[in-house]
Parts: C-alpha cells; sequence; structure tokens
C-alpha cells in the first residue's frame, strides 16, 4: 500500500484489493445463488431447463460484474454518481417512450439479449446521487429545508416516471430507499414525521388515481375470501403451500402445491413457498438466516467506512437489500398486498439479479477502499 502525498489517501495495488474483499460475504452470496439454482431446477419438476440453467449462467456473468465493481475505486463512483443517475432517468424515459409491453405494464426495455427493467437499476442509481449529494454537506445544513429540495426532486422524478408505468409497488420502494438515505444523513424526524402526516392524509385522493387491479390487489389483501378463485387465488395457494411444508417440509421435488401447479409464479414471486413447501420453517428460517448475514455485514461495511459517501452508500444499499427480502416474504405470507418484487438471488430474473449483484458489488468496494478519505465537498482533480 502507498499513500497519496498531498492528501494521504492509501493507493492499493490490485492484489491488496483481492485480499481486501469481504470473502465471507462472497461465499454467502455464492450460497444463495446455489440454492436459487435448486429451487429453479425443482420448479421445473428436475430440469434445467427452462429457468436452473438460465439463472447459473446469468449468475456466472454477474458475478464477474460484482468483483469489477467491488475492485474499481469507491472515488470512482463518486465522480460519477450524477452521471449513473441520469442514465438511469434516461432509460425510464425510453421505457416510457420504447419499452416492452408485459403484464398491463410498460416496464421492460429489449435489447435483444435481455430484456432490461430500468426501474430496478434506478434504486442503485438513486442510492449513489443521493449519497453523493449529502456526502457534500455539513450537519447544520442538512437541517435546513431548503438544502433538501435538491434531493427530493432527485427522488421524486424517478418515482413519477416508475409509477405511469404503472408500477406503484416499485416507486414506493424508490421512496423507502430514499427515506433511509434521508434517515442515514441525519434529517430531522420531524420532517419524516411531515411528510408521513401529509402521505396519510393525502390517501383518500391518492386512491381515485389507482388503476382498477392496483385498487383490487389492496381489497383482496383485506379479505382474500372475497374471490378466491380470482385476486384473492395467488395468496390462498400461498398460505396453503407455507402451511403444507410444516416443521421440516415434504421433501426436494415433494412440494404437491407448487408441483401440480396449485401455487401461481413459482419460479420468480412465490418461489420463497415452494421453498417452504418443501423444506419447511427450517429450511425457510436457514434462508432468512443467510439474508440475515448479508445485512450484518453490510452494516458493519457501513460503520468501518472512514468516508461519508461509502458511509451512506453502504447503509442505503444495505437497505436495499432488505427491502427484497421484507416485501418479497410478507407478500407471499399475507402480510401486505401482493406486489413485484423477487427474491434476492432466489427467483428467477434477469435484470432484478443485476441489481442485486451491483448492489453488494458496490457495497463491497466500500469495503475494499475503507480507508479511503473523500472530503465532504467533493474530489479536486488530484484526490
Amino acid at each position: 500500500m502507498r499513500f497519496d502525498p498531498l492528501h494521504q489517501n492509501p493507493e492499493y495495488t490490485f492484489a491488496q484489493k483481492l485480499t481486501h474483499v469481504p470473502w465471507g460475504l462472497v461465499l454467502v452470496v455464492c450460497g444463495l445463488a446455489a440454492i436459487g439454482c435448486t429451487m429453479l431446477y425443482s420448479a421445473a419438476s428436475g430440469a434445467w431447463d427452462p429457468w436452473a440453467q438460465d439463472q447459473a449462467v446469468r449468475f456466472g456473468a454477474g458475478f464477474l460484474g460484482l468483483l469489477a465493481v467491488a475492485l474499481i475505486d469507491v472515488r470512482v463512483w463518486f465522480r460519477w454518481a450524477w452521471v449513473v443517475y441520469a442514465l438511469a432517468v434516461g432509460m425510464l424515459v425510453a421505457t416510457q417512450v420504447a419499452g416492452v409491453m408485459g403484464q398491463g405494464a410498460q416496464r421492460w426495455i429489449d435489447l435483444g439479449v435481455i430484456q432490461l427493467q430500468p426501474s430496478e437499476l434506478m434504486k442503485v442509481a438513486l442510492v449513489l446521487a443521493l449519497a453523493r449529494y449529502f456526502h457534500g454537506l455539513s450537519d447544520e445544513e442538512v437541517g435546513r429545508p431548503l438544502r433538501l429540495i435538491a434531493p427530493l426532486v432527485a427522488t421524486a422524478v424517478p418515482v413519477g416516471l416508475v409509477i405511469q408505468q404503472p408500477d406503484l409497488g416499485t416507486g414506493l420502494i424508490l421512496l423507502m430507499l430514499a427515506g433511509a438515505v434521508f434517515f442515514a444523513a441525519g434529517v430531522s424526524l420531524w420532517m419524516f414525521g411531515a411528510v408521513l402526516g401529509a402521505g396519510l392524509a393525502a390517501i383518500p385522493i391518492a386512491w381515485q388515481f389507482l388503476h382498477q387491479y392496483q385498487k383490487e390487489r389492496v381489497l383482496t389483501f383485506l379479505n382474500p375470501q372475497n374471490d378466491p378463485l380470482g385476486e384473492g387465488y395467488h395468496i390462498l395457494q400461498s398460505k396453503i403451500a407455507l402451511g403444507a411444508g410444516g416443521m421440516f417440509g415434504k421433501g426436494f421435488l415433494e412440494g404437491t402445491q407448487s408441483h401440480l401447479n396449485f401455487l401461481p409464479e413459482k419460479q420468480t414471486d412465490f418461489i420463497f413457498t415452494m421453498l417452504a413447501e418443501e423444506f419447511g420453517m427450517v429450511g425457510g428460517l436457514a434462508l432468512l438466516g443467510l439474508y440475515a448475514l448479508v445485512l450484518v455485514y453490510g452494516l458493519a461495511i457501513a460503520m468501518r467506512a472512514h468516508n461519508h459517501f461509502g458511509r451512506l452508500l453502504a447503509l442505503g444499499l444495505t437497505a436495499n437489500v432488505f427491502l427484497y427480502v421484507f416485501l418479497n416474504i410478507a407478500m407471499v405470507m399475507g402480510v401486505i398486498p401482493v406486489v413485484g418484487v423477487p427474491l434476492p438471488l432466489i427467483s428467477y430474473g434477469g435484470t432484478a439479479m443485476l441489481a442485486v449483484l451491483g448492489t453488494l458489488g458496490l457495497v463491497m468496494s466500500v469495503h475494499v477502499h475503507r480507508d479511503v478519505r473523500i472530503p465532504r465537498r467533493g474530489l479536486n482533480d488530484d484526490a
């Protein structure tokens, strides 16, 4: 290791960076991906096609990207944060103009090799941009309401574009991610209270602007028995599968709800239910334990970072992983209305996996470069 003589910043060699990679976290990530491929193999009734093989290939390519992101100096991400944000917003606009329709929504861009869902990438880009902005503010400036106008606008733009797709669930996730970064940056609790109060007061008005299927999801959540063969079918079958697994499950490839095709979307949104049916509560808790390790790693990395940007970035992205896990599992258990949130590294998908691996790669970059100092007013050309 050597130090920049002007700023006393450590400059690592490639070999030193490799030794600083949190390999324990890498091992947990690989374990989660292996479980995902195993469950997708089961979802296809013991076949690699059509899901498990594609998932393995995507993870392999994405894993190389994760390592590349982790080894890039965190100061590079600092410099390019707003550019990444602008590119993500541009992709959201392109989706509005020439996006691919699917399941009644226009959320994807067809790149030939993969259909990209920009709203997933926007989650990472928004955290990057907000961490970059709040890094440049003093504690006193964070407490000034006028200083919050810029980050609020930066949040409102992608949220508005995503809701227009329509994708209310992802729009709300973007709001929650922004809230996590605002909180970590030290924004006063009374401001959160004011926003929350305004949001609750606006619910009756917002209800009038919801699409019919969104209203039906909320009503089904409140009473799924009203339409057991229609809107309530997904959540009722999910609960049946969860209960059927018992303590230790029915065994690998033995889940009746999934293999007899009673369980919908078993390879994507409801894959946790299939796992719980085959491996029981013990299997479900083991999976949650692995996710808990990822979150602990993320929080520990944030606390050890010696620059404010890294702390905010790691905390915001750890919150992103938490929201993926919490919302998916709460959905399949009937705790919240059904939303299209995949289970990270387990559910079948392309863009979501890339977004999650990018998220974890950035968290690892914060750890690898944890001793880097970034002036609160930004980097000059010599930094």
